[in-house]
């Protein structure tokens, strides 16, 4: 009888084998079940399984397959891809059909996933990490290959042979469907390394697989992660190769605000309050692990809360001063009928603009209905001015966004390519993008500039 492998709850088991009779190069990807009585492997690890078992020559039946070639699927829309699209897709199939493609935002990243699904006619899963770019995934989709998509996400749970995924939507269904894809594309493939969204791709058994993003950069454990999952690194694109041709031509333009007098003397209060406690207490926060020190040091000590607050208002006054507020104000004016985004740091000043302004706000906490609508006004140019914290950094498509304004963000360098790449699509009539970055002068937020300004994006 041979041994067949077989499909269960996102992971693969191999039954009908001895432990003796497996080959030395399937030991790193099997493990032996005492529970069932088989070995059982993870199913992102399909393919190095099968290709161990025939090359070891053992004859087995693969149960574990739920999908076939789509003889039918093919382009109904003539697609002719720009020269960095070819590169980044023969870099692709040079790295055995796994890989990830690192391409500015705007430079049509999604054309790339649309080229590899017609060249190997196979169903196939796409995950994104919001439902704005569920939506436009969907949309593109419909539009090269001119049939029904599935949905996983938002309110929808429809499986086709190409459906589209939020991260999220496809951790809890993947068990169940894992098995059916023999394509699983990553988009913005740098949030897959996370702790609980890595398992959408570990418990797909699909054999070819593709990462996009703009800033696939992560920290060494997640890297490795990334690499496991989806593949190295095969293709980079900067945006400075693509400037004035794909993408829009641009300028980035640091804005030093002075602090209102007052401010300025309440910033230095507070700030001298914490950083003598970070000093008397030994902190540096270049370790990650000093921030939940830092935490538990507040909860303790007997002026921790003291310390806490004025953390907490030197970095309201630093990300948000009046005078911050009064110089986003005149750019708009400067640029009144043009699209324009403004990024926030946090929620809370997000909020505060669009009450002082009236203009209309999206956090994470706006609700599907109005964000949509937000959006649909934004995209029209019947509203021109679009409030945002975090969740536009990424998955917005308004190619008419000409102005961007960064009033406060992290130290993140990926934040900071992903709210640029937000302003470089190209539409007609646009002749340069202008990305504005307020700084607090003489503040801390002029040292998180400079790190986060550390992208070839930033140099020219």
């Amino acid at each position: 009888m041979k041994p067949i492998l077989a499909f269960e709850a996102g992971t693969l088991t191999l039954s009908g084998m001895d432990t003796a009779e497996l080959p030395e190069q399937l030991r790193r990807f099997l493990r032996f079940d005492e529970r069932t009585r088989n070995f059982r492997g993870r199913g992102c690890d399909y393919a190095s399984i099968v290709f161990g078992l025939q090359g070891a020559g053992i004859a087995f039946r693969d149960a574990a397959r739920a999908f076939a070639p789509l003889e039918d699927l093919a382009l109904a829309v003539e697609l002719v891809p720009r020269p960095h699209q070819r590169a980044a897709f023969e870099a692709w199939r040079s790295g055995l059909f796994r890989g990830v493609a690192a391409l500015p935002t705007g430079s049509g990243k999604t054309v790339l996933a649309v080229m590899v699904t017609a060249f190997l006619k196979r169903p196939a899963i796409y995950l994104v990490p919001t439902i704005d770019l569920l939506g436009q995934w969907v949309g593109v989709l419909e539009h090269f290959f001119q049939r029904e998509i599935g949905m996983l996400g938002g309110g929808e749970h429809e499986i086709r042979d190409l459906t589209v995924s939020t991260y999220d939507s496809a951790v809890l269904n993947m068990e169940f469907i894992g098995n059916r894809f023999a394509l699983l594309v990553a988009d913005e493939c740098h949030h897959l390394p996370g702790p609980e969204t890595r398992l959408a791709a570990a418990m797909a058994i699909a054999p070819y697989r593709l990462g996009l993003s703009a800033t696939p950069e992560l920290p060494e454990d997640r890297a490795a992660v990334l690499e496991d999952l989806i593949g190295p690194i095969v293709c980079r694109v900067g945006i400075g190769e693509l400037e004035g041709k794909v993408l829009s031509h641009y300028r980035t333009i640091p804005v030093a605000v002075e602090l209102d007098p007052e401010e300025a003397e309440a910033y230095a209060r507070n700030r001298r309050v914490y950083t003598d406690f970070l000093a008397a207490n030994r902190l540096n926060f270049r370790f990650k692990s000093e921030w939940g020190r830092f935490l538990g040091l507040c909860a303790r000590h007997p002026h921790g809360r003291e310390v806490f607050r004025a953390f907490l208002e030197q970095r309201r006054i630093a990300r948000g001063g009046e005078a911050k507020i009064r110089m986003v104000w005149e750019i708009v004016s400067r640029h009144a009928g043009e699209r324009i985004i403004i990024f926030t740091a946090d929620n809370a000043t997000a909020y505060d603009l669009g009450r002082r302004f009236c203009w209309p706000v999206i956090t994470h906490r706006t609700k599907p209905g109005e964000r949509r609508e937000f959006l649909n006004l934004f995209r029209e140019g019947r509203c021109t001015v679009l409030v945002t914290s975090k969740v536009l950094n990424e998955g917005v498509d308004v190619p008419a966004v000409a102005v961007g304004i960064v009033l406060s963000g992290s130290a993140s360098v990926r934040e900071h390519v992903q709210r640029l790449g937000r302003i470089l699509r190209p539409a007609p009539g646009k002749e340069q993008a202008l990305l504005y970055e307020l700084v607090s002068a003489g503040t801390s937020e002029e040292s998180v500039s400079a790190r986060r300004r550390e992208h070839e994006a930033y140099s020219k």
